[in-house]
């Protein structure tokens, strides 16, 4: 199944690999250093928001996850899969606000990270310190950088060279292995 919905969203990648350019960094953070905004992520959190204080490990048996996950959210958090292309709503999200693991509610971008790459899935420029380890992935054969939410290993996407300045990097992130909490008044 994961295999079968990845390839059939391939033909959308001539297009996106087109559309997708490093110049569309979102401007709510120009003029701003990478540093600054990843330290100053928390001031786009609403106050009481429910998120992750901690990156203590979460861990959950596979039944425990499908309870608490939509279908295409433990297809990609639990079995690496990825969903189609310009299906999540977040690829659109502009207000202010905090980008959350959708499986334990770690912080891992704010919307200050956010860039419209073309690419039919959010990405993101940087990250929340601390928030995300990597690994190799193989699976298109081509080595691959995987990243994952620390905290409860859920898979979020990979990161490319292709993004904007200052850093070159795009982390392509699955909408659904997110969820957005506004910035209060946003």
């Amino acid at each position: 199944m994961q295999r079968r919905g990845f390839l059939s969203s391939l033909p959308a990648l001539p297009l996106a690999w087109v559309l997708a350019r490093p110049g569309l960094a979102a401007t709510a953070s120009a003029g701003k250093s990478v540093s600054a905004i990843q330290q100053g992520w928390k001031g786009l959190l609403a106050p009481g928001a429910d998120v992750a204080t901690t990156t203590d490990p979460v861990t959950k048996t596979a039944a425990e996850w499908q309870k608490i996950l939509t279908q295409v959210q433990y297809d990609v958090l639990r079995q690496e899969g990825t969903e189609h292309p310009f299906t999540s709503p977040l690829n659109g999200e502009k207000r202010a606000g905090v980008f959350v693991c959708a499986g334990c509610a770690l912080p891992l971008f704010s919307s200050q990270m956010k860039y419209d790459s073309g690419t039919g899935w959010p990405s993101f420029f940087t990250l929340i310190p601390g928030s995300l380890a990597t690994k190799q992935d193989f699976k298109l054969i081509v080595p691959r950088t995987e990243y994952h939410c620390v905290r409860c290993g859920g898979h979020q996407g990979h990161i490319f060279d292709d993004g904007p300045e200052p850093t070159g990097l795009r982390y392509c992130n699955n909408g659904v292995a997110l969820r957005f909490i506004a910035q209060k008044g946003a």
